[in-house]
């Protein structure tokens, strides 16, 4: 199953598929084992600790111990994902990751909004569970609160460059064309070698030639925008048309 696609700078289409229940049931145990297996330790060195010192640190003291040693078993999902880019150990050894809808890696009010929805997920009635089964994502309810999804590692590394090479464009970004969203995918190709290829001395001559066929071709008036500005502005406008189609 694919969730939204997404155009890199050769406009190659990528899809990112989420991680199925299964994987994320058995990751979800494998993060439970050890869990547990931390919990039993720390519990075991407390007795011990007791035992040493005969409890004279008192019923405050005991609880303060507590409460330093499990912290990090109570916020085990939020610490391991916010500082290990989106992976519990769970998910690491099946190859799963944690990202944004759109392929960015989430902030750490994302994470904070999946670990805080943790106990619905993993309440009685198997919430979670549902939720992943029946949405199109396999999104659990932190990941719908959180705008999140857990995805196959193999996809993320190309997600991620892809990101990259659409750095330049922003959530904010405002296209200067409208008129750009009429080319085609050969016209913007044949834009980019223009700019990137073919001889230096030749380059500014053809650079005027294909502006001039542009601004005809979409119905633009000469304002007085340099050549290769116009056409460095359209790739980009186009750009963030195709991204806002692939989404």
């Amino acid at each position: 199953m694919s969730d939204s696609t997404i155009v890199t700078g050769q406009y190659v289409q990528i899809d990112q598929t989420p991680a199925s229940l299964g994987a994320r049931v058995l990751g979800r145990l494998i993060d439970t084992v050890l869990l547990l297996v931390y919990c039993a330790a720390v519990f075991g060195l407390w007795i011990a600790y007791m035992q040493m010192t005969g409890g004279e640190q008192g019923a405050f003291g005991s609880f303060l111990i507590l409460s330093v040693f499990y912290l990090p078993a109570l916020g085990y999902t939020f610490f391991w994902e916010t500082f290990n880019n989106g992976q519990t150990p769970g998910k690491r050894f099946l190859g799963m990751r944690v990202v944004m809808k759109n392929g960015d890696r989430p902030t750490v009010a994302a994470y904070l909004f999946r670990w805080l929805f943790l106990l619905i997920d993993m309440h009685t009635s198997y919430v979670g569970i549902l939720c992943i089964a029946l949405t199109k994502n396999n999104q659990r309810v932190g990941d719908l609160a959180a705008g999140t999804l857990v995805i196959k590692e193999k996809d993320y590394k190309k997600i991620h460059v892809t990101l990259d090479e659409f750095s330049h464009l922003n959530h904010d970004y405002q296209p200067v064309f409208p008129q750009a969203e009429r080319l085609s995918l050969a016209q913007v190709d044949l834009i980019n070698r223009t700019l990137t290829g073919g001889d230096r001395q030749t380059r500014p001559e053809r650079i005027r030639q294909l502006a001039n066929e542009v601004r005809r071709f979409l119905g633009l008036a000469n304002n007085g925008t340099a050549d290769e500005a116009l056409l460095r502005t359209l790739v980009r406008d186009y750009q963030h048309y195709a991204l806002e189609a692939a989404v």
